[in-house]
């Protein structure tokens, strides 16, 4: 029987994120490891959130605390969510309780509250829990008096098992019939969480899944895995439209067939519903969905589906690599190399990570995929730590997109003030009389970008943020892309007085512009303006599939994975501000974006063709990509990588600080180099660069001056212990009061 358990308290700083013991009370004896609780903590004994990662036999103090309050068993963490606990508090340098949040859904945990008394601090579930009644035969229909048809029919429906009491109205039996029988003790009546089906429209296709000779090889290359029991890891690299999502299927069912589970792992929401489409329409009721576009409630519902053993199948975005799966044979990670499978915020984890965990812990396949892997992932594929399986034809034998570079310095200086070029306007007209669809990129939203005054050349920024203002027309204001302060009515002069001169290009002056150079188009803009809404991806995306629209503009969210059989036109926008951009990646990210969206043009019998507007037609990444040739690419990459000691030569950690006084975070920066410095030297086999402290990309967002301090180093138990007593370091030296830190071992190398 536990007397005591350690239990990981929520809001605790890092520094002060320990386990904490507390007495268990004669009526609590089902607490367990996993358990969630309510916890007195502080000196005020205030009511805290707590998981116990510990139970222990004896008090080691008559001082001790009692548990206020216990969740039910069934809220409890499986051993494999608690082992994701610790491997992202180890390596993510995240609290205890961001971990277990991060694992678990808000609607699955729990928050303080107070009894009907007023006074007993209780806990209380984030969302009421949602149930049903359930029912099932449990006697005899008696002779007399004689059964109404109704009463037979609920009856005889039941003889194949429980049903919900949604079913059995929905096949004509009324509760009142179901009451009546429950009296008689012909019917037992429980509750049962309910389980809702969110794209119960899509009918399942009763027909077998066709590979063509290249995607059997590829099959057959990755098959063996599945039943070996063994942890084992590879990367499915494909050319865009070469089928990869059919490997997929057939893998799944593979999977389901030796009665294991799968776990498929999507970028970003845009490409779930096309996912969703053909895992629903091929295995049907059993594929559960966790992404951030469902509320609360439906993301509930289906975490407790996968949780009760209801899905064979999870697919998601980043997030869903917690899903709460049991017996995982296949993990799939579409577009591996997208950087949303990064998390931004505590904990800063990679879905990678995760994913290979819980591929070594269920002797599982993990299958990376993409038509433009991440360097570090063909890296390993080239040097055996991974599989390499390769597709390199376009599925039913269609030619690659034809591409072409066209210089926007020779369209301005021939008199084209457009963004939109000549030789694009031509293309975009001609596939519209063909009745074609086109697609456009540009990756900025909004209408004007910049505001500068033509007297004192000052650009008008956001007041609490060193980023330029953003116009956006539809809401005639302006807008901050990264703490959303907006600024209305639009100035027009400089605190100085000057005149201010908008220029600049965003996705609404594109509609715009092209509204005005094609006004019988009908036009469809998806970005983050217009995707707000719920579903709004899967509304929008079908509606272009239905050809309710002839060009299709976006951002990034239309560069990938979409399969639109009309689509013989790319053109890609302003593709030259990520072309310059900061970072290690900048060079991968552009590679990948244009090969990924020229890739979703001629997917069908009609050939594709892609224009790339640039002021720099001549480089080499633009016309790699351009080639489509990803070897090519990546020799280049790979070359400069290992000259500059970046990934995958090295790990990169970033160390991030901010606060409101910039000198005193600089200060705060200075000195946990200088603790880090004296940490390294006791261990000088140690291999460690050290960058900065230097200020970030973006020096202040939100009013909160940012700094960081860049590492190169070795991601193993070494390099984070060392990094731990530093942390520690600073923490004693009341350093967070000047400036919060920040932890990130999976950086593009800026905050």
């Amino acid at each position: 029987m536990p007397k005591t358990v350690q239990v990981a308290v929520s809001n605790a700083t890092f520094h002060f994120d320990k386990l904490y013991t507390y007495a268990v009370l004669p009526d609590q004896q089902a607490v367990r490891r996993g358990s969630m609780v309510l916890v007195p903590f502080g000196r005020g004994s205030k009511p805290r959130m707590g998981v116990v990662l510990a139970v222990d036999a004896e008090p080691e103090s008559a001082r001790l605390k009692y548990l206020f309050d216990l969740a039910p068993e069934s809220a409890n963490l499986t051993d494999e969510l608690l082992a994701l606990v610790q491997f992202l508090r180890n390596r993510t340098f995240c609290t205890w309780y961001e971990a277990v949040k991060a694992v678990i859904p808000y609607g699955a945990q729990y928050k303080p509250a107070l009894a009907a008394d007023g006074v007993t601090p209780v806990l209380q579930k984030q969302l009421v829990r949602h149930t049903e009644n359930s029912y099932s035969l449990a006697g005899e229909l008696p002779a007399k008096p004689h059964p109404t048809a109704k009463q037979l029919l609920a009856v005889t429906l039941l003889r194949g098992g429980a049903r919900t009491q949604h079913q059995l109205e929905e096949l004509g039996v009324s509760k009142a019939v179901l009451d009546n029988l429950c009296s008689k003790g012909v019917l037992a009546c429980e509750k049962v969480n309910k389980v809702i089906d969110l794209y119960s429209h899509i009918p399942q296709n009763a027909e077998p899944i066709a590979l063509t000779d290249a995607q059997q090889a590829a099959y057959n290359a990755l098959a063996p895995h599945l039943q070996s029991g063994k942890p084992h890891a590879a990367l499915l690299y494909g050319v865009t439209g070469s089928g990869k999502t059919l490997v997929f299927l057939k893998l799944i069912e593979r999977c389901l067939a030796l009665g294991r589970k799968a776990l498929v792992l999507v970028p970003e929401i845009s490409l779930t519903p096309q996912m969703i489409l053909r895992l629903k329409s091929t295995f049907g009721k059993r594929v559960a969905v966790q992404h951030s576009a469902l509320n609360h409630t439906e993301r509930l519902l289906q975490w407790q589906m996968i949780q009760d053993g209801g899905a064979d199948i999870v697919v998601g975005t980043r997030s869903a690599v917690f899903a709460p799966l049991e017996n995982i044979g296949l993990i799939i990670i579409d577009e591996e190399q997208e950087h949303t499978y990064r998390s931004e915020s505590a904990p800063r984890y990679a879905a990678h990570d995760v994913a290979k965990k819980r591929a070594a812990d269920n002797g599982a396949l993990l299958l990376l995929a993409s038509a433009t892997p991440s360097i570090e992932s063909y890296e390993a594929a080239v040097n055996g730590r991974y599989q390499l399986v390769e597709l390199t034809q376009r599925y039913g034998g269609n030619p690659l997109p034809s591409v072409e570079l066209v210089d926007m310095r020779a369209e301005l200086a021939s008199g084209n003030p457009r963004d939109i070029s000549l030789r694009l306007e031509d293309a975009i007209r001609r596939n519209l009389e063909q009745k074609k669809q086109t697609i456009l990129l540009l990756n900025r939203r909004g209408y004007q970008t910049v505001a500068m005054c033509a007297d004192c050349g000052e650009v008008l920024k956001c007041a609490k943020c060193s980023v330029p203002m953003v116009y956006h027309k539809a809401k005639k204001q302006l807008l901050c892309h990264y703490c959303g302060s907006t600024l209305a009515p639009v100035p027009t002069k400089c605190s100085c007085g000057g005149k201010l001169n908008y220029t600049g290009f965003g996705t609404q002056k594109a509609e715009e512009e092209l509204a005005e150079l094609f006004p019988t188009a009908r036009i469809l803009r998806m970005d983050q303006d217009s995707t707000s809404g719920k579903d709004a991806h899967e509304k929008l995306l079908a509606r272009f599939a239905r050809h309710e629209y002839d060009i299709l503009l976006g951002t990034q969210m239309v560069a990938k994975g979409l399969d639109f059989p009309d689509v013989t036109l790319v053109g890609v926008l302003g593709i030259d501000s990520l072309l310059f951009a900061q970072g290690f990646r900048a060079f991968e990210t552009v590679f990948s974006l244009i090969t990924q969206v020229v890739g979703r043009g001629g997917r069908a019998e009609s050939p594709g063709h892609a224009i790339i507007q640039t002021v720099d037609p001549g480089n080499p990444v633009l016309n790699l990509a351009a080639q489509q040739d990803y070897k090519a690419f990546f020799g280049q990459e790979i070359a400069f990588r290992k000259l500059g000691l970046y990934p995958p030569f090295c790990s990169l950690c970033v160390a991030g600080f901010t606060g409101t006084n910039e000198q005193q975070v600089a200060q705060a920066a200075n000195r946990f180099a200088a603790l880090l410095g004296q940490q390294a030297a006791l261990q000088p086999k140690m291999p460690l660069r050290v960058l900065g402290p230097a200020p970030a990309g973006i020096l202040m967002v939100n009013e909160r001056y940012r700094y960081k301090l860049t590492i190169k180093c070795r991601n193993d138990n070494a390099f984070r212990t060392l990094l731990g007593s530093v942390l520690a370091l600073y923490e004693q030296e009341k350093l967070p009061a000047k400036a919060a830190v920040t932890i990130d071992m999976n950086s593009d190398g800026d905050l």
